[in-house]
C-alpha cells in the first residue's frame, strides 16, 4: 500500500507536506514525517489513516489496498496474506469492494460475468470497426481522395483507435477465459 499512497499522491501533484496539511484540515492529522514513513513501509497504516488518505487522494480504500505497482513481477504466492494464491488484482479489488466473495462458486460466477462483459465489449468494438471500414469504402479509394484531408485523417485515426481497442478487448477476453478455465480445472 505504500506504493499506492506515493503513486496517488504524485498523481494528484501533492507533496507529502501538502497531503499532511489537507489531512490536518480534515481533522485527521498525520505528520509529513509519518506519511513519509508510510510511503517507505516503515510505519503501518491504520484503517482510519487509510480512509482519510484515500479521501484526500480522491480514490477509495479498495483502490489503495489492491494497488500493485506496474514494475512488480507476478507474485509467486497470494497478493495478500490468507488469500488463495490465484486471486489477481482485479478479483482482489472486486472482493474488497464487496462485488464477490472468494468461495469457489462466487469466484466462478464473477469470472463468467467478466467473460460475458468482455465478449460484449469486443463485439461492440468489432461493430465500430466494421462501420468505420464501411465509411472508408463509401469514400472510395484513399489514393483518389486527399489523404491529408481532415475527414480522411479523422477516419484513419478512428480506425486505428478502434483497431487498438478491439485488440485490447480480445487480449483481455483471452486472458480472462484462461483464468476462468484454470479456476474450473482447480476443482
Amino acid at each position: 500500500m505504500s506504493d499506492a499512497i506515493t503513486h496517488y499522491r504524485q498523481l494528484r501533484e501533492l507533496t507529502i507536506d501538502e497531503l499532511a496539511y489537507v489531512l490536518l484540515m480534515l481533522d485527521h492529522p498525520i505528520s509529513a514525517d509519518a506519511l513519509a514513513e508510510m510511503e517507505r513501509c516503515a510505519c503501518p497504516v491504520t484503517v482510519d489513516d487509510l480512509v482519510a488518505i484515500a479521501y484526500v487522494l480522491d480514490t477509495t480504500p479498495a483502490v489503495l489496498l489492491s494497488h500493485i505497482p506496474i514494475d512488480v513481477p507476478e507474485p509467486e504466492g497470494p497478493l495478500a496474506t490468507g488469500l488463495p494464491s490465484d486471486v489477481d488484482q482485479t478479483e482482489l479489488r472486486a472482493w474488497l469492494e464487496g462485488k464477490t466473495t472468494l468461495d469457489r462458486q462466487s469466484r466462478l460466477s464473477w469470472w463468467k460475468e467478466r467473460v460475458a462483459r468482455l465478449r460484449v465489449r469486443a463485439a461492440h468494438h468489432e461493430e465500430q470497426l466494421q462501420g468505420a471500414y464501411a465509411e472508408l469504402c463509401e469514400l472510395g479509394d484513399p489514393a483518389d481522395q486527399e489523404a491529408d484531408a481532415p475527414p480522411m485523417q479523422r477516419l484513419q485515426w478512428r480506425i486505428q483507435v478502434v483497431e487498438h481497442a478491439l485488440n485490447q478487448s480480445e487480449v483481455a477476453l483471452a486472458l480472462t477465459e484462461h483464468r476462468l478455465d484454470n479456476l474450473r480445472e482447480g476443482a
